[in-house]
């Protein structure tokens, strides 16, 4: 079983009331912004990395987002080179760069390359759409996201693997001459993993590529659909998926009592959490996603929500809302809204941050975060292994006001008492990497009935998200 250290790299010291008041991180004003603090910041990320090493994680795993305090990642690239040169062991994973927005795929295919080298064969890229907020930050039209992202990852793939010099004409992509000099260390390409929330048309897309897909912590039962799905389509394309094929990222918080990881775990909610990580009208811009992808995510959000995306932002993008209904729930929603509230002097900013750390339990309950000692946050972790079986799973570190003491502290009960019992229970269980088994290695014969992916069973003692919303 592979297991990555993750962070957001959040800027953490930027004032929570700002947050809180435009409910949303995305377009803080960079006024905020103190170059002292951010330099050792990126300083302190970037330590944290190497320590993973240290602790025995197998990978770092780099994200990237653009104009907001959640995530420094903005140059995801830059770190990664950085960590290429000063760690030796960790396989550095990107989820990933963002392909809609970029404008030069073959200078991306450059970069790439260039840190794969100088890692001696590390780099595991991983390509996203990009949040919403993304296309309004690069002023890209969100209609044409997933095209871009298609003819990006090709045009990509072909620096790699196509001997150069060659023309290339696409539909949003030109170039008379393609002839990378620095081609990538690992032949002829580095794996390829995909990270998504919840989409059908991901899912079946990487399938088809036999790329392995990351979950980004999403309700398990919805999770086990698209595991499912994934499992359809590996076998209609002639192979059997397994456990290669999958990984699963989860927000944990450990200290060394119960009672100081449940103070300490709240800054998960700082500012909102996931949950105000956009505004709507930027996290799900018009024609970003399709209406089949917007119901999956309907189902799967609570009021918690993850980057923007929560039960009452996907209310506005369901197909059976008349145009009266949806003018009067919008209504109703600027009445009761904690921003329009705040700004009509109805509530303090105090009262809204009590409104938001109301859903702390609910989060727990429903693990879209896990907080508490090793002892207490072993089993659901093997709770999750047993419904999922992931060959990839990501500890993802809370978010938030913590301290470096207490972000290193939680990383070293994850490396020393953590990692040893998941390693030895994806033993038990089978569980096999991306690097053990190649994904899509094992044929599948039509007409047959290809392995069952989930554990049912392990499923039924599995908390589901919508029960967490009721606590």
């Amino acid at each position: 079983m592979f297991i990555m250290y993750f962070t957001e790299r959040p800027y953490r010291e930027v004032p929570e009331e700002e947050i809180i008041r435009s409910r949303s991180f995305f377009g803080t004003p960079n006024q905020y912004f103190d170059r002292e603090v951010g330099a050792r910041l990126y300083n302190e990320y970037l330590d944290e990395a190497v320590y993973a090493e240290e602790l025995g994680f197998d990978g770092v795993m780099l994200n990237e987002h653009h104009g907001t305090p959640f995530c420094m990642g903005g140059v995801m690239d830059v770190e990664a080179a950085i960590l290429a040169r000063i760690t030796r062991k960790v396989r550095i994973v990107l989820l990933g760069n963002p392909l809609p927005i970029v404008k030069n795929p073959v200078r991306l295919a450059e970069e790439l390359a260039t840190i794969d080298l100088i890692s001696h064969g590390r780099l595991v890229p991983g390509w996203v759409r990009g949040a919403g907020s993304e296309q309004v930050f690069h002023n890209a039209n969100p209609a044409y996201n997933r095209e871009y992202f298609n003819e990006a990852h090709d045009l990509v793939l072909a620096c790699w693997t196509r001997p150069g010099p060659f023309r290339w004409e696409g539909k949003h992509f030109t170039y008379r001459f393609v002839n990378p000099w620095t081609l990538p260390y690992q032949k002829p390409r580095p794996p390829i993993w995909i990270p998504g929330i919840i989409s059908g048309e991901t899912v079946t897309w990487c399938a088809e590529r036999k790329y392995p897909y990351i979950g980004l912590g999403t309700s398990l039962h919805l999770t086990v659909d698209l595991w499912n799905l994934y499992g359809k389509v590996a076998a209609e394309h002639g192979y059997q998926a397994g456990s290669e094929n999958f990984g699963y990222l989860q927000q944990v918080h450990l200290a060394d009592t119960e009672e100081e990881a449940q103070e300490q775990g709240k800054a998960a909610l700082f500012g909102g959490g996931g949950a105000n990580f956009s505004r709507p009208e930027w996290t799900l811009p018009p024609g970003y996603n399709s209406k089949e992808a917007n119901r999956r995510l309907f189902q799967s959000q609570s009021d918690y929500g993850f980057l923007g995306i929560t039960s009452e932002t996907l209310k506005r993008s369901r197909e059976e809302e008349s145009p009266e209904e949806r003018a009067r729930r919008r209504a109703e929603k600027r009445q009761a809204d904690t921003r329009h509230r705040l700004a009509r002097g109805e509530i303090g900013i105090e009262e809204a941050k009590a409104k938001i750390l109301a859903n702390y339990g609910k989060a727990q309950a429903g693990f879209q975060i896990i907080i508490g000692t090793p002892k207490s946050v072993l089993p659901k972790l093997k709770l999750i292994m047993e419904v999922l079986r992931p060959g990839v799973l990501g500890l993802f570190q809370a978010q938030g006001p913590l301290t470096k003491e207490q972000r290193l502290n939680s990383m070293r009960l994850m490396g020393q008492e953590i990692l040893p019992e998941l390693r030895e229970y994806a033993k038990e269980l089978g569980i096999v990497d991306p690097f053990e088994r190649e994904p899509g290695s094992r044929p599948f014969v039509v007409g047959t009935k290809y392995e069952p992916l989930v554990d049912w069973e392990a499923l039924k003692r599995a908390p589901k998200r919508d029960e967490s919303i009721r606590v």
